[in-house]
C-alpha cells in the first residue's frame, strides 16, 4: 500500500515539473521531493529480489499491481454479462436486492440466456394453472422419536456462524427470521447472544469442535448441550458431518482473532488457538452417528434432531441408512450442503474439486431414503446457491423438502460479493469483527430485508409452482424439470436420473445400486 502512495507521488511529482518547466523556476524546489522519491523507489526496485517485474521494469512495473488490486471490482462493474458472473450473476444478485428493497423485480424485453445452451434447465408450465395458495405450506419437522416437532419454512437461513459474520449481521438475519416466521441456522461457532435477542427461531448446529458445549480437552459435554438446547428460541438441534465448499477438513481459529466475546460463545481460552478437527470424536461408525443424533434429539428434551453433509461416498450414505435400519433410529432431518455452497474460507482445490454438487448430493440421499423405506420420516433441506424462487422449486423437485439460503440471505444483509470474507476488511460490514465496518450495517433496515426476501422469494416459489399446476411442493414430480442436452434435445430430470421406488433397495436393488447396497456396512465407513 505504501508503493502505491509512492507511486501517486510519482505521477503527481511529473504534472508539478511540467508547471514548473512552463512557469519557471521558483516551482522546482516543490517537485525536488517526489523527484528524489521517484529516484528512491528506482533505485529500491532493481535492487529488491521479490518483485521480478520489478526488476526489469523499476516505477512502472507498479502499475501492474495497481491493477491487479483493482481488477475484481472492474470486471465486475464494466466487464462481466448480467448472467455470467461468479460465484453469483448480476441478474441474481439484483434480484436479491430488489426484492430485499421491497421494489419491483421484474426485466422487460425478454431473457438474455441463450435458451438453446447445453446445461439449460426450465420448468413446465401447466395448460391449467391454479390460484397461488395465500398462505405458505410449511414443512413437518419430527420424526418418531421427536416429542416436540417443529414446522419448517419453505427457505430458511443456512448455517453461518458467529465470528465468520459480524454481530449486526447475525442480529439482522434473526430479526428478519423473527419478523418472518422462518429458521435461522446457527452455524457450528456457537449460541450467541446475537443469535437470541431479536428472539427468531434457531437450528443449533455444532460441528467437530463442540463449540459452545465443548469440554476443556475439546470434548463433547452433554450437560452444556443439554442446558443451551433447553433454549425456548432453538427449535431443532442439527449436527455438521461436513460443508459444502470444504468437505472432509477442520479449521484453525488464530488465538489473535480469538477475543474475549469469541472465546465466551465458542468455550474457549481466550487468545489461544483453537483447532477443529476434520472428524468428530462423537463416532466413528455409521451406527454410532445415527446412535448420536438419538442422543442428541434426547438430551435436547425430544426436538427434532438430524444431521448436514455434503455427500461424497453413496456406499457410506447407504451404510448409514443400513444403520438407521437395523437401529431403529431416524434423523428428524438431513442437510445437503452442495460442493456449490459457499464459505468464509477454504483452500481453493476444496471449493473447486472436492465434494458432490447439490444436484447429485440430493438425488443420492433421496433416492436412498426413499429405496430403504425411510423417506417419509426424515425431511430433506437443500443449501448451496439457492437465491431465488426457480432455485427453490428446481430443488424441491430433485428431492428437497426446503431450503436453506446463505450468501442470498448475505445479499439482503448488504453484501456486494467483494470477496474479502477471509480478510476482516468486509466492506459492507458483513464478514468482519472490526466495529468501525460492522457499524456499517443498520440493523432494523437490514432486518427488514431480510425479511423482505424471504418473504418474496417464498412468494415466487408458490407463483412458479401455480403456474405448475401445483398448489403444494409434495405435487412437485421430476417430469417437471427439463434440461437442455444440445441444441436440438432436451431431458426431463424422469428420463436423466434413475428414481428408486419405495422400499425397492431392501426387496431388489437395480443393477446400478447393487454393489453400493451390498458393500454398504453399517459398522464401517467403507469408501
Amino acid at each position: 500500500m505504501i508503493r502505491m502512495v509512492i507511486v501517486v507521488l510519482i505521477l503527481c511529482a511529473a504534472g508539478t515539473t511540467a508547471v514548473a518547466a512552463a512557469g519557471g523556476s521558483a516551482l522546482w524546489w516543490f517537485a525536488a521531493v517526489p523527484l528524489t522519491l521517484l529516484g528512491l523507489l528506482g533505485a529500491w526496485d532493481l535492487l529488491q529480489h521479490r518483485h521480478s517485474v520489478l526488476r526489469n521494469y523499476p516505477v512502472l512495473g507498479h502499475a501492474r499491481f495497481l491493477l491487479e488490486r483493482i481488477r475484481p471490482e472492474l470486471q465486475q462493474y464494466f466487464i462481466e454479462r448480467n448472467y455470467d458472473g461468479r460465484p453469483f450473476d448480476r441478474d441474481v444478485r439484483d434480484i436479491v436486492y430488489e426484492r430485499a428493497k421491497g421494489t419491483d423485480a421484474e426485466e422487460p424485453y425478454g431473457t438474455e440466456r441463450d435458451v438453446y445452451e447445453a446445461g439449460h434447465e426450465f420448468l413446465v408450465p401447466s395448460m391449467a394453472p391454479c390460484a397461488v395458495p395465500e398462505t405458505p405450506p410449511r414443512v413437518p419437522i419430527g420424526g418418531p422419536g421427536c416429542a416436540r416437532p417443529y414446522d419448517m419454512a419453505l427457505l430458511n437461513v443456512s448455517a453461518m456462524s458467529f465470528g465468520s459474520l459480524s454481530a449486526n449481521a447475525v442480529l439482522a438475519l434473526n430479526g428478519g427470521a423473527a419478523a418472518g416466521g422462518f429458521a435461522q441456522d446457527t452455524g457450528e461457532g456457537g449460541l450467541s447472544e446475537y443469535h437470541l435477542r431479536p428472539g427468531g427461531d434457531l437450528v443449533w448446529e455444532i460441528g467437530t469442535g463442540y463449540f459452545g458445549c465443548r469440554t476443556d480437552e475439546g470434548d463433547f459435554d452433554p450437560s452444556r448441550f443439554a442446558d443451551k438446547a433447553a433454549h425456548d428460541h432453538v427449535k431443532c438441534v442439527s449436527l455438521k458431518l461436513s460443508q459444502g465448499a470444504k468437505p472432509g477438513i477442520g479449521g484453525v481459529l488464530p488465538g489473535a482473532k480469538v477475543n474475549a466475546e469469541i472465546a465466551r460463545v465458542r468455550g474457549v481460552p481466550e487468545g489461544r488457538t483453537v483447532v477443529s478437527p476434520p472428524y468428530h470424536r462423537v463416532f466413528s461408525t455409521p451406527r454410532e452417528l445415527v446412535r448420536f443424533v438419538a442422543r442428541m434429539r434426547d438430551l435436547s428434551g425430544g426436538k427434532p434432531a438430524g444431521f448436514k453433509l455434503c455427500v461424497g461416498s453413496r456406499r457410506q450414505f447407504l451404510a448409514v441408512c443400513k444403520a438407521m435400519l437395523e437401529e431403529g433410529i431416524t434423523p428428524d432431518f438431513i442437510v445437503v450442503d452442495g460442493a456449490e455452497g459457499g464459505t468464509g474460507a477454504a483452500p481453493l482445490e476444496f471449493a473447486d474439486h472436492v465434494g458432490t454438487p447439490l444436484t447429485e448430493g440430493l438425488l443420492t440421499v433421496h433416492n436412498a431414503l426413499v429405496g430403504t423405506g425411510l423417506r417419509d420420516r426424515v425431511r430433506i433441506g437443500a443449501s448451496g446457491k439457492i437465491a431465488t424462487g426457480t432455485d427453490l422449486v428446481k430443488r424441491m423437485v430433485q428431492g428437497a423438502d426446503y431450503g436453506n439460503a446463505a450468501r442470498a440471505m448475505m445479499f439482503a444483509v448488504g453484501c456486494i460479493q467483494a470477496q474479502r470474507c477471509h480478510t476482516n476488511t468486509c466492506p459492507t460490514g458483513v464478514t468482519t469483527q472490526d466495529p468501525r465496518r460492522a457499524r456499517a450495517i443498520d440493523v432494523p433496515d437490514k432486518t427488514l430485508r431480510v425479511q423482505r426476501f424471504q418473504e418474496a422469494t417464498v412468494a415466487s416459489a408458490l407463483q412458479i409452482m401455480a403456474s405448475m399446476g401445483v398448489t403444494d411442493p409434495a405435487q412437485l414430480r421430476p417430469h417437471m424439470l427439463r434440461r437442455r442436452i444440445d441444441p436440438v434435445t432436451e431431458r426431463s430430470y424422469e428420463e436423466l436420473y434413475e428414481w428408486l421406488r419405495p422400499g425397492q433397495l431392501l426387496a431388489e436393488p437395480p443393477a446400478s445400486w447393487a454393489t453400493d447396497w451390498k458393500s454398504a456396512d453399517p459398522d464401517r465407513f467403507t469408501v
